[in-house]
């Protein structure tokens, strides 16, 4: 078994995208779910990544598994509209929320998604942290803040990874925006990535093996 502090190798191909070694034996997909009913049991933690559509879900997920096709990834915002449920060694869950802030379907039909996933963040009593991912490009949008403040006010513990590090111009730094006092259930440290280069994937897959029982 790969213990959690073993050191990940990250080479560089051609193209210049990294192959990384992941610390998990097994990422498979289990399972998508509309509504709370679909959910698997709660005999395993499960770990949320949330965020704006098309902010590098699917990739960041995919980099995360060391599976090229784990989760699919769109050019088109929203695509993901359930909540798609990842076993990590049948030990624990991953977890892709629908993406927020663009969709193409109805407001009645947005309505319905974001009620149900305002209630797995709210009631998922296994949930052990959501990863919030932000752009690194453009920083925290209202949109999240609405998802900070609910996160906040159901007092869900969560952590900001930033994604996309590679789009950034070499002059540029990332953009966050956000004042940690005004959030209690926002943890202090930021992840920052490229499912791209490979940037932080070390860091986050140990972040999220760190739940794991001793």
């Amino acid at each position: 078994m790969l213990n959690m502090t073993e050191e990940i190798n990250i080479k560089v191909n051609r193209n210049g995208k990294a192959n990384v070694k992941t610390i998990f034996r097994k990422v498979a997909f289990l399972k998508s779910a509309s509504a709370m009913g679909d959910l698997p049991n709660t005999d395993k933690y499960e770990i949320a990544f949330a965020g704006r559509s098309n902010v590098g879900k699917s990739s960041l997920l995919n980099a995360l598994a060391g599976v090229k096709r784990l989760a699919k990834v769109s050019n088109t915002p929203g695509r993901t509209q359930l909540i798609n449920y990842f076993s990590v060694d049948d030990e624990f869950y991953l977890v892709d929320l629908p993406g927020y802030g663009y969709a193409k379907a109805s407001k009645d039909r947005i309505a319905v998604w974001n009620k149900f996933v305002n209630r797995y963040l709210k009631e998922r009593n296994n949930l052990r942290l959501v990863l919030l991912l932000i752009d690194s490009r453009h920083g925290v949008k209202d949109t999240d803040r609405t998802t900070m403040a609910m996160l906040d006010s159901a007092g869900v513990s969560y952590q900001i990874v930033l994604t996309k590090l590679d789009k950034l111009r070499p002059s540029e730094t990332p953009k966050i925006g956000v004042e940690f006092a005004d959030h209690p259930a926002l943890q202090t440290e930021i992840i920052q990535t490229s499912s791209e280069k490979g940037k932080g994937i070390e860091e986050l897959q140990k972040r999220i093996a760190s739940f794991r029982k001793t």
